[in-house]
């Protein structure tokens, strides 16, 4: 029948028969360790129950409607389009600057009227 040497001589069986084990084995291996990630994600992605309360979806209806009453008694209308510093302006040189342009302009229709 078949002797050892005539198996150990065979590529099919020294290199190929390795190679699918090899193969078929790191797939369940990888299986295994992939599992264990998820598995410390959903873990860390649970909430503790004071934040779950705070994030309950039957409440999101409400917090949205007291967000939209909010805007409503917010007046749009008179709102001023203040520029902010450049990159390369200086913040604070830039606020005091606009503080005193505005002032100013306050002053003079204060005058006027």
């Amino acid at each position: 029948m078949f002797n050892l040497k005539t198996l150990q001589r065979n590529k099919t069986i020294k290199y190929g028969v390795p190679m699918l084990l090899l193969v078929v084995g790191g797939s369940f291996g990888l299986r295994e360790f992939t599992q264990i990630r998820y598995d410390a994600q959903r873990i860390r992605k649970r909430l503790d129950p004071s934040l779950e309360a705070k994030v309950d979806v039957h409440r999101q209806s409400v917090i949205l409607e007291e967000e939209y009453q909010k805007l409503q008694e917010a007046n749009l209308d008179e709102w001023k389009n203040i520029r902010g510093p450049r990159p390369w302006e200086d913040s604070k040189e830039y606020q005091e600057q606009q503080r005193n342009n505005l002032r100013k302009k306050e002053s003079r229709t204060s005058e006027s009227e």
